[in-house]
């Protein structure tokens, strides 16, 4: 079995629970932020679905630079409804589960590099840049989302097992 062919119903299982949480979210709520340091809950929520397009962007790319020299900064635009929120999100996924399908094993052990005006930022194997700095910090951005739920009254899916919500606690 490929190292991409692991990978796979992982991402899968992930963002059956990611999705469910994103579909959580109520319109009258995203500019909600526990702080004013933190994202809002849409803004929160559309970085999250952008990080599935970072996915895919990873897999064809040998890096991403997220300040251009001469060039303009990346830039997040949130969302501007749920129903667009999961039509990214969709797009975004099925285009990272192809790419990551048809990655060959070398294609992952091949360096990635993130840049800041041409100068980077980190350069590791594709594969490690995947599972840390897209899978898992998805994952810790909906843990983030979950608790915005939480603080909203909204019922916070079960992921992992029940929740306080959703099956015995």
């Amino acid at each position: 079995m490929s190292i991409a062919q692991s990978l796979i119903p992982e991402l899968d299982q992930e963002m059956i629970g990611t999705r469910t949480t994103l579909e959580r979210i109520p319109a009258d709520k995203f500019e909600f932020r526990p702080h004013e340091k933190s994202f809002t809950m849409i803004s929160l929520a559309t970085h999250i679905t952008n990080m599935l397009g970072w996915g895919r962007d990873t897999l064809k790319t040998d890096s991403f630079d997220v300040a251009p020299v001469g060039g303009e900064p990346y830039k997040e635009d949130p969302a501007t409804s749920v129903a667009d929120l999961l039509a990214k999100f969709d797009a975004n996924l099925a285009g990272f589960r192809e790419a990551l399908a048809a990655a060959s094993d070398a294609d992952l052990m091949a360096n990635w590099s993130l840049l800041a005006g041409g100068q980077p930022i980190f350069t590791m194997p594709r594969i490690a840049c995947i599972r840390g700095m897209i899978l898992n910090h998805l994952i810790h951005h909906r843990a983030q989302l979950t608790v915005y739920l939480r603080m909203n009254d909204v019922p916070v899916p079960a992921l992992y097992g029940p929740s306080a919500d959703e099956g015995n606690m």
